[in-house]
């Protein structure tokens, strides 16, 4: 992947600032990017800002939307094609979340637990407008999901990088090439091919240094 031109080159509180400063007065808000990218701190320090600034912020993730087990390894295990396509409950994420938010209704967070491996009936909750819903995960630029989002953000990190940094936060292998490592990483090199999600988002920060980040064009 390569850019054109950088745009800004700052501290990361600088970009965090000037990120809340394009986002829309309320509306859906995606952050994606590869697994071990940095989206959910990202997403929290946001919120952060905007919920110092007076904003409503309800925050989201895609991990929460997960399928079942049966249907995420239905393509076996080590499958990169089925963690591309069977992962995530699209469907259920759209439906219960990002269009009952979109239009002011009743909207519910969840719909599945991970570690139960278990569907739930997460509380319905309703946002006072002018609201902004924020939304971290992978896969969000995938074509039944763009469409949804008001702005989006592409943290565009070098899988040498987050395949390092999941190391630290899972203690998986930290080489990109590590057969244990296939699915994860080929299943998003599909994405990548796929979908083009830096084409797609509203915005893309080279996200390789945590302190320094820097926003660029595509």
């Amino acid at each position: 992947m390569t850019f054109r031109e950088i745009v800004w080159g700052v501290t990361r509180t600088g970009v965090l600032d000037a990120v809340a400063d394009l986002l829309p007065v309320e509306g859906l808000v995606a952050v994606d990017g590869v697994d071990g990218a940095g989206k959910t701190t990202f997403c929290d320090d946001l919120a952060a800002v905007l919920r110092a600034r007076g904003r409503t912020v309800v925050r989201a993730s895609v991990d929460d939307f997960h399928h079942p087990r049966a249907i995420r390894y239905r393509r076996g295990k080590t499958s990169p094609e089925g963690f591309f396509l069977d992962s995530f409950d699209h469907e259920r994420l759209v439906a219960r979340l990002l269009v009952p938010f979109a239009a002011g209704h009743p909207f519910q967070r969840a719909s599945h637990d991970l570690r139960t491996d278990e569907y739930v009936d997460a509380p319905f909750e309703v946002a006072t407008p002018p609201a902004i819903l924020l939304v971290d995960g992978v896969f969000l630029h995938r074509d039944e999901l763009v469409d949804h989002w008001d702005f989006s953000v592409f943290l565009h990190v070098d899988f040498a990088v987050s395949v390092a940094r999941m190391a630290v936060r899972d203690g998986s292998p930290s080489d990109p090439d590590d057969p244990r490592n296939r699915r994860y990483v080929e299943g998003q090199r599909l994405y990548l091919a796929t979908c083009a999600p830096a084409a797609r988002a509203s915005l893309v920060i080279d996200y390789n240094d945590l302190a320094e980040p820097r926003v660029r064009t595509t």
